[in-house]
């Protein structure tokens, strides 16, 4: 059996383009052209591992991946592995722990998704930055020489950025009336909100490298190849619907409270921790995540394409 690399998560926001471009960057790797592509899913049966599955070299299993192991890693020969965590309160604990078995199984390398580099530090008032803070210095140990990794720090996915302006659209197209077009951004700071799909692309180039030792303990920073402001998004929607906005609220997080109550309060999580993500965007307001701090090695290897007039299209599509 050839040795393999593993996608965590192949059918969620960046696991699929992992899963779907790789195939094409092994087929000309001078080392990997043999190489096994696992994507793993929590079901098989949904249309996207359906279609996943199709892909060459490409084969689709259903397991949660916070109950991998080091013999699981060990029997299916994985060498490399891509993993996209969720951003649940005991992160931490769940991906630290798949990172161990990495260790154990004798993983040569692991790509992985981080957040917003400006938050990702030990004192965010967000609490999921300083989780991703903290798997990094877990990485970052000695204990963990032997195991190669990349960090990937993306900006805010353009798919949720601009989530609220595609649904105020899609419901004056629907009833000709408008509500308030809530932002999540600022009226004037520029922010470089990225596709998901091509954060997904970059990480698959890294995982095709014949050697990644040159991105070995890296963390680079990933934005889109535009900025965007609170006003120009208003700017955008009022182009489709060919009138002007009524009322806009920017910087509005209220979602994080609907958030809280439909997905956590019956869970017992902490209410404090919960809230504590309208923290997240306070680095964008004060224009820390524009464009222009995206890394060196991201416009060499894989640049971002997708604008945000893009997305929107998308997004209006669904």
């Amino acid at each position: 059996m050839a040795p393999s690399i593993l996608i965590v998560g192949a059918t969620g926001n960046t696991g699929r383009s992992v899963t779907e471009t790789l195939p094409k960057l092994l087929k000309s790797s001078n080392t990997l052209s043999e190489y096994r592509l696992i994507a793993l899913t929590r079901s098989s049966e949904s249309p996207m591992a359906r279609q996943l599955a199709g892909l060459p070299g490409v084969e689709v299993i259903e397991k949660n991946w916070v109950e991998i192991t080091s013999d699981w890693l060990h029997e299916h020969q994985v060498v490399r592995a891509f993993i996209a965590s969720h951003n649940e309160p005991n992160q931490f604990a769940e991906e630290s722990t798949f990172h161990v078995a990495a260790l154990n199984a004798g993983i040569k390398y692991v790509v992985r998704i981080s957040t917003t580099a400006a938050n990702v530090r030990p004192d965010c008032n967000a609490y999921y930055p300083r989780t991703h803070w903290a798997i990094e210095a877990l990485l970052s140990s000695p204990e963990f020489s032997s195991l190669q990794w990349t960090s990937l720090q993306p900006n805010v996915f353009s798919s949720f950025y601009l989530s609220t302006a595609a649904e105020f659209i899609k419901k004056y197209r629907k009833t000709g009336k408008q509500d308030t077009l809530r932002i999540w951004g600022s009226k004037d700071a520029a922010v470089g909100i990225i596709d998901s799909y091509d954060v997904g692309v970059f990480a698959a180039h890294l995982l095709s490298q014949d050697d990644p030792t040159a991105y070995n303990r890296a963390k680079y920073v990933l934005n889109g190849p535009t900025d965007i402001t609170g006003k120009q998004i208003v700017d955008m929607v009022e182009q489709h619907i060919g009138t002007q906005v009524k009322e806009v609220s920017y910087q509005d997080v209220s979602f994080i409270d609907s958030l809280y109550e439909l997905n956590h309060a019956a869970n017992g999580q902490s209410k404090n921790v919960i809230l504590s993500i309208k923290h997240a965007l306070e680095t964008a307001w004060e224009g820390k995540c524009s464009a222009s701090t995206t890394s060196s090695e991201v416009l060499e290897l894989a640049a971002p394409k997708r604008t945000p007039a893009d997305v929107l299209k998308t997004l209006l599509e669904v």
